[in-house]
């Protein structure tokens, strides 16, 4: 055996092709073979890393995984993870450029998308914008559902992998500082791996603060059917916010003598924020007649608010091989979380006197535990099958307080305690195998349950569903043509209603009215079902490089929406959004994606990697008037297109990418009308390499700094309430210095 292990070496070093992690083109060995102990040459290897390994595991997987890995995550030089996902095929963040929001595929979020952190549900309350990109180790996209994640995919899965400390040898220090209108946000980053024995660890930790200006105007204006004009207001929202905080991400691993593996990563989120807002009102009296005119509610408004959170979650698995190459994984994981906010506000008429003082208080704590495991056996010589198992449960203890100047609360449950306890129990099989040298197969099946119960103001409440999805995936190889093939999906998957939707408290606007609602819960949601189809071709291009052209069908029941309803309230008549299950919707698409590197199309051509993508979605909501009757918040299009030049005579590495999506125009229901405008988003930057061990990134993100426009319109009751806004949007300029030791 120890004579075998220096051929074996060399093996490596004489093989034809030997990619090693780095844009080098492949090194060509000699002609001379290697020969083993039996005088017989040693049979050829190929080791591929960065971009080869990555693209070799999309092309090899069944159920169509696309693989991200340190190069996407690093190209930019990012501070946050929304930034990187928004460049991805059909992935769309919402809310305006440089503030984030929800991770969309498809165009649909709110639970359509499932945004999974090391194969696991992230704990209630965290943020994908909040996750440093520096401790991710990959991010993997798949268009429909497999068997071992939770169907909760009816756009598809984001699955976000944290640092492994196997792929990592040397320690890393990352300095970033960001400049927002002349305000720094530094972040500081360290990555140090080790190894003792059979002891491997990677500890990665970050500590970084940030300040921001937001500033919003909104015109709301409400018109009767006889075109009369009875309120005319123009509000300036204005908000100063510094927030802090530290993220630490340590992974342990363990390999005992049989050849079993322990594994454990911890995640520790701190955040602290403390935000100064100010509220102008001004009220414009000359389209009101005098008989109609109100006073406002404020003239002036100040409001002060503190808030933090703490996350800790814990992610490990055991692995114990089996005979004949089988192997069980088990998993386990828990979590607990607290957040606490508390804000205070003085309202103020045209003179100065307080006219009101509103104190607003939240505390939210979670507790969650989890294990599962998958059993998996190889059939014969190209067949595996697997079986498995998910539990989770959760326990959520919510207050809310609101009290006004006299003490008065402001919705009846003000005060009460609402406790929930979630359990979610799956069992699961899925089969996968090369049925020949075209065609690979993928079938799966699911159960899936999940029970819901509280108890709000003594009053128990409880909700319970379960989904069965069965689920297929298909590969043809075009036979005589190696870098092209054709993928199939049939499945079934679920969107289940979040417990927010289902029992939350009470969420009360200051300015209310049908554009700026008060928000509840209902606890009588059913999950939406949708039948699913997505197709795609597919031609590789060199090691790095593909061409695809696809598409997608989802056909949902039970389609959850928020109505508007005038309710009657202590303190007055309030327009209240709550969630229900409204009826039948379909969406469809299709999705199309360029990436190469123009120096293995053309052998001259510059250093020059190409990236592009762009899609196209239809939807429609039976029920609701079109011809705007769309999913909430899909827009009709999306598009991205990049490049990186690496120049020759010097170590200088020049980039940029551009995100568009256009307007949007929703016809949330038969009354309201939502209008977004066009979201165009140019990033560019510099790397400068000054040796292996050192550089230095110099980024700009949202150079173009458009305004983010909405509409928002609701026709009830004769009125026809219009609230418009615009929002400020900003360039934000980013140095990072990035050091190996």
């Amino acid at each position: 055996m120890n004579k075998l292990l220096p051929l074996a070496c060399l093996a490596l070093l004489g093989a034809t092709e030997v990619h090693a992690q780095t844009d080098a083109a492949p090194v060509t060995a000699p002609a001379k073979p290697v020969l083993g102990p039996d005088g017989k040459p040693l049979p050829k290897i190929t080791i591929s890393g960065g971009r080869a390994g990555d693209m070799d595991e999309r092309r090899n997987s069944v159920a169509g995984k696309q693989v991200y890995g340190r190069e996407e995550l690093d190209r930019n030089g990012d501070s946050n993870l929304g930034d990187i996902l928004k460049r991805l095929p059909g992935v769309t963040i919402g809310g305006r450029p440089g503030r984030g929001g929800d991770v969309r595929m498809r165009g649909m979020g709110n639970g359509y998308t499932q945004v999974l952190l090391n194969g696991e549900r992230p704990p209630a309350g965290f943020s994908m914008e909040s996750l440093a990109p520096d401790q991710v180790e990959r991010i993997e996209v798949m268009r429909g559902p497999i068997a071992e994640h939770s169907t909760r995919a009816i756009a598809g899965t984001i699955n976000i992998i944290l640092r492994d400390g196997y792929q990592q040898k040397d320690k890393q220090l990352k300095f970033t500082d960001s400049i927002e209108q002349g305000r720094h946000a530094p972040n500081l980053s360290l990555t140090v791996p080790g190894k003792t024995g059979s002891l491997t660890w990677l500890l990665t930790g970050s500590v970084f603060e940030n300040r921001q200006h937001d500033q919003t105007e909104t015109v709301n204006r409400d018109t009767r059917s006889d075109g009369v004009v009875v309120k005319d207001q123009n509000v300036l929202d204005e908000t100063k916010r510094n927030s802090r905080g530290i993220h630490l991400t340590p992974r342990l691993s363990y390999k005992f003598d049989n050849g079993d593996t322990l594994n454990f990563q911890p995640f520790l989120m701190v955040n602290r924020s403390d935000s100064d807002g100010r509220s102008d009102l001004t009220q414009n009296a000359g389209l009101v007649p005098p008989a109609l005119l109100q006073p406002p509610e404020y003239n002036l408004a100040l409001t002060g608010t503190h808030a933090e959170s703490t996350f800790v979650r814990g992610f490990g698995n055991w692995v114990h091989k089996l005979q004949g190459a089988a192997k069980l994984d088990v998993k386990f994981g828990f979590g607990s979380g607290h957040s606490d906010s508390d804000s205070l506000r003085y309202q103020y008429d045209n003179s100065g006197k307080l006219l009101q003082r509103y104190t607003d208080d939240s505390t939210v704590r979670d507790r969650s535990a989890s294990t599962g495991g998958k059993y998996t056996t190889p059939i014969g010589k190209e067949h595996a099958l697997a079986a498995g198992w998910d539990i989770e449960l959760g326990h959520r203890a919510e207050t809310k307080t609101s009290l006004d100047k006299n003490g008065v609360s402001q919705f009846g449950d003000s005060g009460n305690d609402l406790t929930a306890d979630t359990r979610r129990l799956a069992v699961f099989a899925q089969d996968e195998w090369d049925i020949s040298q075209q065609w690979s197969g993928y079938a799966g099946l699911r159960w899936e349950g999940i029970r819901t119960t509280s108890t709000r103001a003594g009053q128990d409440i409880s909700n319970t569903s379960s989904v069965l999805s069965p689920l297929l995936h298909g590969v043809y190889r075009i036979p005589g043509h190696d870098k092209d093939q054709i993928r199939a999906s049939l499945t079934k998957s679920y969107k289940a209603a979040n417990i927010q939707d289902l029992i939350a408290l009470p969420s009360l606007s200051r300015l209310n009215s049908a554009t700026r609602p008060d928000r509840t819960g209902n606890p009588d949601l059913k999950p939406e079902l949708a039948t699913g189809l997505d197709f795609a071709y597919e031609h590789y291009l060199g090691r790095s490089g593909i061409i695809t052209a696809g598409g997608f069908i989802r056909d949902i029941k039970d389609l959850i929406r928020r109505e508007l309803t005038l309710q009657d309230t202590p303190t007055g008549p309030r327009w209240v959004s709550t969630p229900g299950n409204i009826g039948h919707a379909r969406t469809k698409g299709i999705e199309l994606e360029a990436k190469f590197q123009l120096q293995e199309l053309m052998a001259d051509g510059p250093a020059i990697d190409f990236r592009s993508n762009y899609s196209r979605f239809w939807s429609s909501v039976d029920g609701i008037p079109g011809p705007n009757n769309r999913l909430d918040a899909q827009p009709k299009q999306t598009a991205n297109v990049g490049l990186d030049y690496r120049l020759k005579p010097v170590p200088l590495t020049l980039g940029a990418s551009l995100n568009w999506t256009p307007p949007t125009i929703i016809q949330s229901s038969a009354e309201q009308v939502v209008y977004t405008s066009r979201k165009r988003s140019f990033d560019a930057y510099g790397l400068w390499k000054f040796d292996a061990r050192h550089q230095i990134r110099i980024s700009a993100n949202n150079l173009m700094a458009e305004d983010a426009l909405g509409s928002n319109i609701v026709t009830a009751r004769g009125l026809a309430q219009l609230a418009d806004t615009t929002n400020q949007t900003y360039v934000v300029w980013s140095v990072k210095y990035e050091m190996k030791f």
